[in-house]
């Protein structure tokens, strides 16, 4: 069957066997791990995952692609969620594994690729570990430390929750069709314990969310408003950028909150 990538579900094909390799030696699977792929597409990592492991579970939205599967692989091995990954309950499958926990992995759709992270924090606790395909730009943001151009929301979010480690650049000519950026293969671990845990976390995120809703400007005509409005009377720096402030110091400021 020739599948015909769906631009509306953001799919781009994954075909150097060199990188696909790469990326399997990355997440080095083990045959009793739980492993759930997002957007398996045509097989890429989903053929090589499955020599490797007992059995995968894999999430795809699109029914073409799902009666493919059907035909070609053994489903004794292969259990197929058709569903939207930014739905699917990652925590309820990892009740099946040993310790309650899941690996993720994936060539995650890049038109949605940030709301996935973020619902994926949100199962957290559920996560071993996770190695996604994702824009190379996305995969900068989040491993950028503080005072970088590339520093920002995505990065003290998910820094908070996750250890990540920048794997591989990938060209646009290992896809087809050919995506318009480069790509980037990241992993990312959940901390065992938080290095800096926030009191209020709902608070932390909306602290964060405030600091860069004008990341251009400095704090206090942003985060500023937002703490005095609050009565804050602590001491907290205002006179810089959102991007200049360590992931240690909102926490702290969500402590002294």
């Amino acid at each position: 069957m020739k599948h015909v990538a769906k631009k509306r579900f953001g799919q781009n094909f994954l075909t150097d066997q060199g990188i696909i390799n790469s990326l399997v030696d990355a997440i080095n699977p083990q045959a009793t791990d739980l492993m759930v792929e997002i957007g398996p597409g045509l097989g890429a990592l989903t053929q090589p995952l499955l020599k490797k492991l007992n059995h995968l579970h894999v999430v795809e939205i699109d029914r073409d692609i799902i009666q493919w599967m059907e035909s070609f692989y053994d489903l004794s091995k292969l259990t197929i969620h058709n569903s939207d990954a930014l739905k699917f309950n990652f925590a309820e499958l990892a009740k099946l594994g040993h310790h309650h926990k899941i690996r993720v992995t994936g060539n995650l759709p890049y038109n949605i690729s940030t709301p996935i992270l973020f619902h994926l924090l949100d199962n957290v606790n559920s996560i071993t570990d996770m190695h996604f395909m994702l824009q190379k730009e996305v995969v900068e943001r989040m491993v950028a430390e503080p005072s970088t151009p590339e520093y920002g929301r995505l990065s003290v979010m998910l820094q908070y929750r996750l250890n990540m480690e920048y794997l591989i650049t990938v060209p646009p000519e290992a896809f087809d069709p050919a995506p318009k950026v480069e790509s980037a293969f990241v992993r990312c671990v959940p901390h065992q314990a938080l290095p800096y845990p926030a009191k209020d976390e709902a608070l932390f995120a909306k602290i964060v969310t405030a600091a860069f809703s004008q990341r251009r400007k400095l704090l206090r005509h942003t985060l500023g408003r937002w703490l005095e409005a609050r009565q804050f009377t602590g001491a907290f720096d205002v006179q810089r950028r959102a991007e200049e402030v360590p992931v240690a110091e909102y926490v702290a400021l969500v402590q002294s909150l």
